[in-house]
């Protein structure tokens, strides 16, 4: 589990003003937050769009309530206080966000098991790098591995003042004190808590390893790239590991295994055949955007993908066919 280096008493941030004291009241002071604490909700909630939802009406609170903001904490963390309490507020009554693959059996690779297509509040979305990690390449070497897409997938698991409990303490490195302080409660329930949910996170995700970001996983996404784009299902194959994985939320459907991905992709996936692929970064790590031919011409987008391996082999594919994610990477809905 992933460390980060930021600390609720840290240094303020530059781009807060101080008037006496205490934070002028600047919205742009309080932009200056907004980053870290969409990360931070996007650990939450397991939806970078309920994030960024959640970090504007926590600005909003912060905004209308900066008067009586007396600065007896940071003002980092009487933001972390606000946004806490509006993830809590989404979570109430809702029910985890997974992946497919956590919710039932292997599909067939036929067109009849691909099933309708979920609402998509109950399936996990990928984020983008630039929106939820810092920008320092330092913080960024420790924290890109805690919104891993296996790690957020693990966090849903947890209650969620369990989780919110684990991302400040094993994420932010917030101290039990400042921890129970945030959520009104003691430090022996944050103990307890934190104690709780490692052996949980334990149990979920220690056997999903991190996405190498080494030579040998960007010249195996290289090699991805070029026989996709080809359509070569063959070489893509080979490129897979055996019992690799391949999901499409917000469809129910997963495969398991090359030949069923190798069959599934020659048959009712043969629509991808002419697609362009383009990097991006999301969840801590190389990914690519899918923009599909177009009868009327040109190519729309159609699925952020994410690839996994391990071993020189890809292990999972992850293509989220989610096309308003696009202008989130600042991609735009068509190719010409």
């Amino acid at each position: 589990m992933t460390a980060g280096t930021a600390r609720p008493d840290a240094s303020p941030n530059p781009a807060v003003p101080v008037q006496g004291g205490r934070p002028a009241a600047d919205p742009a002071g309080l932009e200056g937050f907004r980053v870290e604490l969409t990360g931070y909700a996007y650990r939450m909630l397991g939806s970078v769009f309920d994030a960024e939802d959640a970090v504007q009406e926590t600005m909003l609170r912060a905004w209308r309530g900066l008067d009586r903001f007396d600065g007896r904490s940071s003002l980092r963390t009487w933001l972390y206080r606000i946004a806490t309490n509006v993830c809590l507020d989404l979570l109430r009554g809702q029910g985890r966000r997974a992946l497919p693959m956590d919710l039932g059996v292997p599909s067939a690779p036929v067109a009849a098991s691909l099933g309708a297509p979920g609402s998509g509040r109950e399936w996990l979305e990928p984020a983008p790098d630039a929106g939820v990690l810092p920008e320092d390449p330092a913080e960024l070497a420790v924290t890109r591995e805690s919104v891993r897409l296996a790690f957020v997938a693990a966090l849903q698991h947890l209650p969620p003042r369990q989780r919110a409990v684990l991302i400040l303490r094993d994420v932010l490195r917030w101290r039990a004190g400042e921890v129970a302080e945030l959520l009104d409660t003691t430090v022996a329930a944050v103990t307890s808590a934190v104690q709780r949910a490692r052996a949980t996170m334990a149990d979920r995700a220690a056997t999903a390893p991190a996405p190498a970001l080494d030579r040998e996983h960007r010249e195996l996404l290289d090699r991805y790239v070029q026989v996709f784009e080809r359509y070569d299902i063959d070489a893509l194959v080979a490129l897979l590991r055996e019992d690799a994985v391949q999901a499409m939320p917000p469809y129910p459907l997963w495969l398991r295994g090359a030949a069923d991905i190798g069959r599934w992709l020659t048959g009712p996936g043969a629509g991808c055949r002419g697609s362009r692929l383009l990097p991006v970064a999301a969840n801590g790590g190389p990914a690519l955007a899918q923009f599909r031919p177009d009868p009327a011409g040109g190519h729309r987008a159609f699925s952020i993908q994410l690839v996994e391996s391990c071993g020189g082999r890809i292990t999972r594919l992850t293509h989220f066919l989610e096309p308003r994610l696009f202008p989130l990477f600042g991609l735009p809905d068509r190719l010409p």
